[in-house]
C-alpha cells in the first residue's frame, strides 16, 4: 500500500519575494505610477478602490456552512474570498496598512474555523467539500485567498503567518489534494481546480511538492495533474473536451496557475507548451461565441458571454504575452479592467486605441487530445452578428456531454434562430433544486431529441448511456471554407445498432438574393424499417405553413414516454402529401425577436426506401414537468417511417418586420422548389426560387483528398454540370 508523505512535512524552499503569483513587485511598481495617470486603468483603480471601501465598512463574517449553492453562508464564503482578494490586491496598490488588516482579520478567522469543520451537510457525493457543498468551490476559495494572503504577505508577523497557513491554507490544500485524491488526479476541470489551487499555495508558502504533485499527480506518476489535464483536454487547435460553456470555466485555473508557474518558474516554458495550447485556448474560447454569448453546447447555461471573469483573466494574460490587437478587441468589449501587470497592459493598449477586430471567420475546431476525434465546425460570414452555422461532430464530451451527434444551430442578425436547449440548471438559485442540475437537465436537455438532429424510434444516441458514448466519436469527411461557400461533412455509425447517419451541411451567401442560406443533408441507411425524427428546436413565432395542420384544441398529450419525448406537449400535425417526382416541399416560416422571417423548407419521401408515412409534428416543451422548470420552447419534428431516408432541407432568411413604423416586407419565403440528386460520390441540391433564379449545389463526397483544381461532372437528367473543388454553387440561370 502507497503510503503518502504529508504535504505539511516538506521542508520550504527559500522564500520568494511577495506577490509571486499573478503580479510581482515589477508589476506593482508599473501599476502604482499607473493610477496616478488619467486613463482607463486608473478608472479601474478608482471604481475598485470605492468599491473594497465598502467593503470595509461592514462587519467580517465566517458563517459556519450550511447552504448549497445559492444559500445564503455558500454565497457569503464566494463573497468574502472575492472581497480578499480585491482588498489586497488595493493594498498593494495604495500600501494602507487598513486593507491588510481586513484581509488578515479574515483570513485569521478563517484559520479559527477551518480545522474544525466536517463535510459540508449538503455535500455532493461526487466531489465533497467542507466550507462548500462541493470541493469545486472549496478549490476556487483557496485559488482566490491564497492570492490575497500573498498580496498582504509582508505586512504579516511572522505568527500571524504561522496562523494563517497552519489554521486554513494548509488544512485546505490537505483536504483538496492527499484527502481528496480522486478529485484531485482526475484529468476534469474539477481536477484542474484542485491542482491549481494547491500549486499556487505551493510557490506562496515555499512548498515544492505542493507544486509538483500539482503538475504531476499526488505520487508524481504523471497519470493525473495539470500537465496531464493540458495534454488531454484540449485539442491541437486549443477546443476544450466539455464544450465552451466548461471551457470557459476552466480557463480560470489553467491560465492562473500557468500565470503563477511563468512568474516562479520561467524555464518551465508553460505557454509554449503543446505548441501554445493555452494561448490557442483562450483564442478559441473567444471564437466559440455569436454576438458574445457562447456557444451553448453541452452543458451551458445560455446567458454566458465572453464578459465573464475567466475570459477577463484569460484575455488580459494572453495579451500580456502576445501583444495580439485583437484580443484588445474583445477586452474593450468586456469593460473590466484588472488591477495586474496584464490589465494594465490592456488598459495602456486600449487607451491609445490599438484593438483591431477580432476575426470570427469559418474554422474546424478538432475534438480529443491527438485531434481524431471529430470537430466542432463554425460557418460564419465575418461579422460578428452576420449568419453562422455551427455544426456539432464532436466526442461525447465526458459527463457533461449530450447525446446529441451531428447537431447543429443557426444564428443571424444578432440572434439564435436554431437553437440549442444548452443546460436545465438555476445557477446558484437555490430555490430551484439547491442551484444545481435539475433532474431534467437528464431527462430533457441530455436527450438527443432536445437537439436538432437524428433521433431513431424515440430512443437517444447510445441510448443515453454515457460511459457507451464516451468510446465513440463521429467521423469527419471534410471541412472546406471557401469565399461564400462553407462546407462540411461527418458521419457515425455507433449511436444506433444498425443505423447510420452521415450529415452535410453548408452555408452559402447567394450574392443576388442578398442573404446566405444554411443547407442540409442528412442521409440515413440502416438494415431494417425504423421511425425516423429529425427535430428543429426554432426561436421565434409561428407564422405560416406550406400545408395544412390539425391542431389540439381542447386536450394536449405528451409525444412519447420516454428519452425526453414525455416533455414535449404534441401541439398540432400534419400529413405531408407527395407527388409522383417525390420533390413535394414543406416549408415553415417563423418571426424572430430581430425582426426578420426564417422559413425551412425540406424535400418530402425524396431517396426513401419502405416509406409508410412522413409527417411534421408541433411541439412545445412542459410536459410532465411538476416543478415548471423547463423553459417553454418550440419545435417541429419531420417523421418518416423508413429503411433508408435522406432528409434534404434549407433555412432561408427573408424580409423584415418593423412594428414601431408598422411595416412588413418580404414575409413569405422565395424557395419555390427543393430537388437532391445522387450519382456515385457526387450529389447536388436543386433549388429554384419564385423569380425564376436557379442553383445547383454540387458536392464531391469522396474520401481522398480534393484541391481546388479538382475537376467533377454530374450528370442530372442528361446534362452535364462540371464543378471543381470539393463544392460549388453554379448559377444554373447563366448555364442555360
Amino acid at each position: 500500500m502507497l503510503v503518502l508523505t504529508s504535504l505539511s512535512a516538506v521542508q520550504p524552499i527559500m522564500a520568494a519575494n511577495h506577490p509571486n503569483l499573478v503580479i510581482n513587485q515589477q508589476d506593482v511598481a508599473a501599476m502604482q505610477q499607473a493610477i496616478t495617470q488619467p486613463g482607463a486603468f486608473q478608472n479601474a483603480f478608482k471604481a475598485k478602490r470605492t468599491e473594497v471601501d465598502a467593503g470595509l465598512t461592514q462587519p467580517i463574517e465566517v458563517p459556519v456552512p450550511v447552504d448549497a449553492g445559492g444559500g445564503y453562508t455558500h454565497e457569503k464564503h464566494k463573497s468574502n474570498y472575492q472581497q480578499m482578494y480585491d482588498t489586497g490586491i488595493i493594498y498593494q496598490l495604495t500600501g494602507e496598512k487598513k486593507y491588510a488588516t481586513y484581509v488578515k482579520n479574515m483570513l485569521l478567522q478563517y484559520a479559527k474555523l477551518y480545522p474544525g469543520l466536517p463535510l459540508h451537510p449538503k455535500r455532493k457525493s461526487s466531489n465533497e467539500g467542507k466550507l462548500f457543498w462541493q470541493g469545486l468551490n472549496e478549490a476556487v476559495w483557496l485559488m482566490h485567498t491564497v492570492q490575497a494572503y500573498d498580496f498582504i504577505y509582508d505586512a504579516l508577523t511572522p505568527s500571524e503567518r504561522d496562523l494563517i497557513e497552519t489554521g486554513a491554507i494548509t488544512p485546505a490544500v490537505l483536504f483538496l489534494s492527499e484527502q481528496s485524491p480522486r478529485t484531485f488526479n482526475k484529468v476534469h476541470n474539477h481536477g484542474t481546480w484542485a491542482t491549481a489551487a494547491v500549486g499556487m499555495s505551493g510557490y506562496v508558502l515555499g512548498k515544492p511538492l505542493w507544486v509538483e504533485r500539482a503538475l504531476y499527480d499526488l505520487t508524481l506518476s504523471k497519470k493525473g495533474g495539470f500537465m496531464r489535464q493540458l495534454d488531454e483536454l484540449f485539442s491541437p487547435d486549443g477546443y476544450y473536451n466539455e464544450g465552451p460553456y466548461y471551457q470557459r470555466y476552466a480557463l480560470m485555473p489553467f491560465v492562473t496557475f500557468a500565470k503563477a508557474i511563468e512568474q516562479n518558474e520561467p524555464q518551465r516554458k508553460i505557454f509554449q507548451y503543446r505548441d501554445g495550447i493555452l494561448l490557442k485556448a483562450i483564442n478559441t474560447s473567444v471564437a466559440l461565441s455569436y454576438n458574445t454569448l457562447l456557444f451553448p453546447l453541452n452543458d451551458a447555461i445560455k446567458s454566458k458571454a465572453i464578459d465573464t471573469i475567466e475570459l477577463v483573466n484569460g484575455v488580459a494574460i494572453a495579451y500580456g504575452i502576445n501583444s495580439d490587437p485583437q484580443l484588445l478587441d474583445i477586452a474593450k468589449q468586456q469593460h473590466n479592467i484588472l488591477l495586474t501587470g496584464d490589465g494594465l497592459k490592456v488598459a495602456q493598449a486600449l487607451d491609445k486605441g490599438l484593438q483591431q477586430p477580432f476575426a470570427f471567420t469559418s474554422a474546424l475546431y478538432r475534438d480529443g487530445k491527438q485531434g481524431d476525434k471529430g470537430a466542432l465546425v463554425v460557418m460564419r460570414q465575418g461579422s460578428p452578428t452576420d449568419q453562422a452555422m455551427v455544426f456539432k461532430a464532436t466526442e461525447q464530451g465526458l459527463g457533461h456531454g449530450h447525446f446529441d451527434k451531428l447537431t447543429w444551430q443557426f444564428y443571424d442578425a444578432g440572434n439564435e434562430i436554431i437553437s440549442d436547449y444548452g443546460a436545465a440548471r438555476f445557477l446558484n438559485i437555490e430555490a430551484k433544486f439547491g442551484g444545481g442540475y435539475l433532474p431534467e437537465n437528464d431527462s430533457w436537455a441530455k436527450q438527443t431529441v432536445a437537439h436538432n438532429t437524428l433521433v431513431v424510434d424515440e430512443t437517444s444516441h447510445f441510448n443515453g448511456k454515457v460511459k457507451t458514448a464516451n468510446k465513440f466519436h463521429p467521423r469527419l469527411h471534410f471541412f472546406d471554407p471557401q469565399q461564400g461557400l462553407t462546407i462540411a461533412s461527418a458521419s457515425i455509425d455507433s449511436a444506433y445498432e444498425d443505423v447510420k447517419f452521415k450529415r452535410t451541411q453548408a452555408l452559402i451567401n447567394i450574392e443576388k438574393r442578398n442573404a446566405a442560406f444554411g443547407f442540409d443533408i442528412m442521409q440515413v441507411t440502416a438494415n431494417k424499417p425504423h421511425q425516423y425524427d429529425l427535430p428543429v428546436h426554432y426561436e421565434g413565432q409561428l407564422i405560416d405553413t406550406s400545408f395544412s395542420r390539425e391542431a389540439s384544441l381542447t386536450q394536449l398529450s405528451t409525444l412519447g414516454t420516454k428519452h425526453g419525448y414525455q416533455h414535449l406537449w404534441l401541439l398540432a400535425k400534419a400529413n405531408l402529401a407527395q407527388d409522383n417526382n417525390d420533390n413535394t416541399l414543406a416549408r415553415v416560416t417563423w418571426l424572430n425577436d430581430n425582426g426578420r422571417f426564417y422559413s425551412y423548407s425540406t424535400l418530402v419521401n425524396t431517396h426513401s426506401n419502405h416509406a409508410t408515412q412522413q409527417q411534421m409534428l408541433f411541439t412545445q416543451l412542459g410536459a410532465n414537468d411538476p416543478n415548471m422548470n423547463l423553459r417553454q420552447q418550440q419545435a417541429f419534428i419531420h417523421r418518416v417511417s423508413a429503411t433508408n431516408h435522406t432528409y434534404v432541407s434549407v433555412i432561408e432568411p427573408h424580409g423584415e418586420y418593423n412594428p414601431a413604423k408598422e411595416y412588413t416586407l418580404d414575409a413569405t419565403s422565395k424557395v419555390a422548389k427543393l430537388s437532391h440528386y445522387q450519382q456515385a460520390e457526387l450529389e447536388a441540391v436543386h433549388i429554384s426560387f419564385t423569380d425564376g433564379q436557379q442553383y445547383l449545389l454540387a458536392i464531391n463526397q469522396t474520401e481522398h483528398a480534393i484541391n481546388s483544381d479538382t475537376r467533377s461532372v454530374i450528370n442530372i437528367n442528361g446534362v452535364e454540370y462540371p464543378f471543381t473543388g470539393r463544392a460549388q454553387l453554379i448559377e444554373m440561370n447563366e448555364l442555360n
